[in-house]
């Protein structure tokens, strides 16, 4: 069977397990760039890539549901406000920016 023409964003699974997505493709270089599970970041030949499809060492997998495991995300960045939680007070808001003059100078 014919290896799969890989695009960036699809997952794939060595024989021995590891998970890796599929980064960026180098046409002109022939290369593939993959990024295990774990964050580590691989760049492969394209001959490999069909050498191990046909050797059964590469098979097609599904994403991962937790995601996580390949970039660096602390527990307070999931909501995407970091730790600052701006509702802890409500009455801290910028004044206004009426009576500010842009052109004066002193």
């Amino acid at each position: 069977m014919a290896a799969p023409q890989p695009s960036i964003g699809d997952w794939y699974r060595l024989s021995g397990g590891e998970l890796f997505e599929v980064v960026a493709i180098d046409d002109e270089e022939g290369t593939i760039d993959i990024q295990y599970f774990d964050g580590t970041v691989e760049e492969m030949d394209r001959e490999d890539w069909e050498a191990q499809w046909e050797d059964g060492m590469l098979a097609a997998a599904q994403p991962p549901e937790d995601w996580s495991g390949s970039v660096d995300v602390e527990g307070s960045d999931e909501e995407g406000r970091g730790s600052d939680d701006i509702n802890e007070d409500p009455t801290l808001r910028a004044g206004s920016l009426d009576g500010i003059d842009l052109f004066e100078f002193d």
